[in-house]
């Protein structure tokens, strides 16, 4: 065991550290008067009310998956599964504590103290989920990597990643079916039916939306970031260990996991940055520490992949500067499509009705899956030709070190929307609404780029995962897996791999069909039958939306994670080893082109309907608004729920027939 393997934990718990004492900078300001803190304590029940019940779920399922491979593949494995299940589900419940708690305080100093305050909470907030999620990871890899993995036990570090994969999988299904129930209720009744503003205090269904940010958008989010982060380090370690034993292959093995340490720090630099530049524009502020921590990584990566590799290390750190450098033009390429030309082109598609928004929308996103895949295509190729397999797992690891920095802008949209819904349903002064909205517009914007960050992430991780699956099962056999497209069993688990991802995305836009159409009929039924509610003069039920929302999401999410993590041992043990590997194959591919063309599309559109609501095209109530609002409630589903889902069911199918791969 080398001296040094201690590190990672330690930078994790120091992260958790400083976590905890933003957190504390955070609680210190105000959270406004009695209106505000109300509406603030019913969003974070609601929200802290839903992760009790999902997990209650999840943990009956997990401790089935536990015994299962308890029974198969020892305890160091069922420890490794069930330590990664409890450090995932905990940076969900941790960051999305705080962003509940960021949310009230954001709109209490847009009114009372100015933008640049403001910034600050709302991008505390996020940071908190942002270093949880990069020091929990830390915490508990780096942990299991000092006790078990620097030998020839590593195969059970791979459980770890499983474990996380699974909450992932029910985190992210389970919070985008509750958020986009809730969004597209509020919005189909509260805009088109009632004539009311979004946010508007007497529609039942706004409290839910406003959990379902919180639930969907950032412990959704942060599970999903949290299993790739995950999942792109344990694949290199894999594949390292598959070498054979050289004076490199231990330095190897640990790599990922100090990159993702001095990553981890790159980001508190990336969140001082941010907050020195705050009293610039919030865009400015943001985007310079965005791109100020991965410079700061990648110039730190060049000394310890050197030190560590020695002449071989430049090669290892061209390879993590390409992933690095991929991720942020993924993420700039998704900006440009969900923020720039193809939205004007929707919003104008609207002057002759919805039909033309719909079609204007699909050709946006189908066209926007294809530089992202090159880029994709140009990372892969990059980092093999540098240094084979593993070049494309530490690539992963360059574009997923910085999550710190990279969560915490992701998540601080969601803080900045919930602080717009405050601030308009405790009725709080227009500039108030005004300084909400500019930061919640660069809040749209920087989760349209995480979510491009995200699938780029998610498709190298997979990969990765893969390509260390072939490895694991060639040495066990003791000769090449070599998955040929001539051979029928590779093309048939190709095709199988194809279509699951098609029917995942229908279970969970179905889902969110059904829960709408419940909550719709609720929210018309309370309008209805509650005496003075429109008028304003009574108060609206909101408990029982968000308990609609809640049932629906967990009744819903239960299905998609049996196919996720039931599918590879039902191919794997049925069809063997070479038609899982022609599965993983075909449903990489087709969840990624999934996953952009959906993200994208839905992104578009909803930019497209607030581009108009700022006044462009006639504004808000004309019938082109309309056509938006239509748009936008068929990218809901598309960008925060079926989109999101593909990257998490590549990454569970990859991760569990990694795991099972000893036995094939």
């Amino acid at each position: 065991m080398e001296s040094y393997f201690y590190i990672p934990p330690l930078l994790g718990a120091f992260g958790l550290l400083v976590a905890l004492a933003i957190y504390i900078v955070v609680s210190r300001y105000p959270a406004g008067n009695e209106a505000v803190t109300k509406i603030g304590d019913q969003i974070h029940s609601g929200a802290m009310t839903f992760m009790k019940r999902e997990y209650s779920y999840l943990v009956p399922f997990a401790a089935v998956v536990i015994a299962l491979v308890y029974w198969q593949l020892g305890s160091s494995t069922a420890i490794a599964v069930f330590s990664g299940a409890l450090s995932s589900a905990v940076a969900g419940w941790l960051g999305m504590y705080a962003a509940t708690k960021a949310n009230v305080r954001t709109a209490t100093a847009a009114s009372e103290s100015g933008a640049e305050t403001a910034l600050s909470i709302a991008f505390y907030g996020g940071s908190i989920m942002g270093l949880c999620v990069a020091s929990l990871g830390l915490i508990g890899l780096g942990t299991l990597f000092y006790f078990i993995g620097g030998g020839d036990h590593y195969h059970s570090i791979e459980g770890f990643g499983m474990g996380a994969s699974i909450v992932a999988l029910f985190s992210r299904v389970g919070g985008g079916i509750f958020t986009k129930s809730a969004d597209v209720g509020a919005d189909l009744v509260g805009k088109l039916e009632a004539g009311i503003p979004e946010d508007d205090p007497r529609n039942p269904g706004v409290i839910a939306d406003n959990v379902g940010d919180n639930v969907g958008d950032i412990a959704g989010m942060g599970s999903d970031i949290f299993e790739s982060y995950c999942g792109s380090m344990i694949a290199c370690i894999a594949i390292a260990g598959t070498l054979a034993v050289t004076e490199s292959r231990s330095e190897m093995m640990f790599l990922p996991l100090a990159l993702a340490s001095i990553g981890l720090l790159s980001s508190m630099v990336g969140i001082i940055i941010v907050r020195v530049f705050s009293s610039l524009s919030p865009a400015s502020a943001l985007r310079t520490g965005t791109i100020g921590a991965p410079i700061v990584f990648i110039a730190t990566a060049y000394f310890l992949t050197t030190s560590l590799l020695g002449e071989t290390g430049v090669n290892v750190w061209l390879a993590v500067l390409t992933g690095a450098v991929g991720g942020i033009a993924i993420g700039l390429i998704t900006e440009y499509y969900t923020g720039s030309t193809p939205v004007v082109k929707i919003a104008e598609s609207g002057q002759t009705g919805p039909a033309t928004v719909m079609i204007t929308g699909l050709s946006v996103g189908m066209q926007s899956v294809v530089l992202p895949i090159a880029c994709i295509a140009i990372i892969i190729y990059l980092s093999t030709s540098l240094t084979g397999l593993y070049g494309v797992g530490i690539a992963a690891v360059g574009m997923l070190s910085t999550v710190g920095i990279t969560m915490a802008i992701d998540a601080y949209g969601p803080v900045a929307d919930n602080a717009g819904g405050i601030a308009e349903m405790a009725g709080m002064p227009p500039e108030t609404r005004e300084i909400t909205d500019e930061l919640d517009e660069q809040g749209n914007t920087t989760a349209a780029i995480g979510k491009g960050f995200a699938i780029g992430a998610a498709a190298l991780a997979a990969l990765a995962i893969i390509a260390a699956f072939v490895e694991s099962v060639s040495a066990n056999r003791g000769e090449d897996l070599v998955l040929l497209l001539s051979e029928p069993m590779v093309l048939v688990g190709m095709f199988i791999g194809g279509a699951i991802p098609f029917l995942v995305a229908s279970i969970t836009m179905t889902a969110v069909g059904d829960a709408a159409f419940e909550m719709i009929n609720e929210i018309r039924r309370q309008f209805k039958e509650i005496p003075g509610l429109l008028e304003g003069t009574a108060e609206p039920d909101t408990e029982k939306c968000v308990d609609i929302a809640t049932t629906a999401a967990l009744k819903k999410m239960l299905l998609p994670g049996v196919i996720a993590v039931g599918a590879p041992p039902l191919v794997g043990f049925t069809l063997g080893a070479e038609a899982l590997g022609g599965m993983l194959a075909g449903g990489l591919l087709s969840c990624v082109l999934m996953a952009l063309f959906m993200a994208n599309a839905g992104g578009a559109w909803d930019n497209a309907k607030k581009y108009i609501e700022k006044g462009n095209l006639g504004g808000k109530g004309t019938d082109t608004h309309t056509a938006a609002v239509v748009g936008d409630t068929v990218g809901d589903p598309f960008k925060d729920t079926s989109g999101p889902a593909m990257n998490i069911l590549i990454n569970v199918m990859a991760i569990v027939s990694l795991v099972i791969a000893p036995l094939l």
